[in-house]
């Protein structure tokens, strides 16, 4: 039986996408063109994984990669992935949240907000009994 993808789906993998491509072009310029760029570029999206160096770039970009793949095509296993990446990314992220808000830095709050929202929006989406039943499994 063959599915339609769902647009969130879509959109979820692009975004998976999206952020391996930025991984993947600053681990590359971080081993071609060392100190050209600051490892701190990749915060966001690694949460204190960036400290590793640029080769945890490498590796957050192909797992992201494998995922929006998975996802594209539709397998389970894609999904489940995903929800557990985006849950790791809601719990490195709250202590930012908590930070900016005890810090007074009013200005980071909207950014470091936006991140958890964006995260949890993608894994209550993949929750959805509809969307569940696409995936094969």
């Amino acid at each position: 039986m063959t599915y339609e993808r769902p647009a969130g789906v879509t959109a979820v993998a692009i975004a998976f996408l999206l952020a391996a491509a930025y991984l993947l072009a600053i681990g590359l310029t971080m081993l071609t063109r060392p100190g050209s760029i600051s490892m701190a570029a990749g915060a966001e999206l690694l949460g204190g994984l960036e400290l590793a160096g640029p080769y945890m770039f490498l590796l957050a970009a192909a797992v992201g990669m494998v995922i929006a793949i998975g996802l594209w095509l539709l397998q389970n296993w894609a999904r489940w992935i995903a929800i557990l990446v985006a849950l790791i990314g809601v719990v490195l992220l709250l202590p930012n949240v908590s930070s900016a808000i005890l810090d007074f830095r009013f200005g980071r709050l909207p950014w470091e907000g936006l991140g958890v929202i964006v995260r949890v929006m993608i894994v209550w989406y993949l929750f959805q009994e509809p969307v569940r039943e696409v995936f094969v499994t």
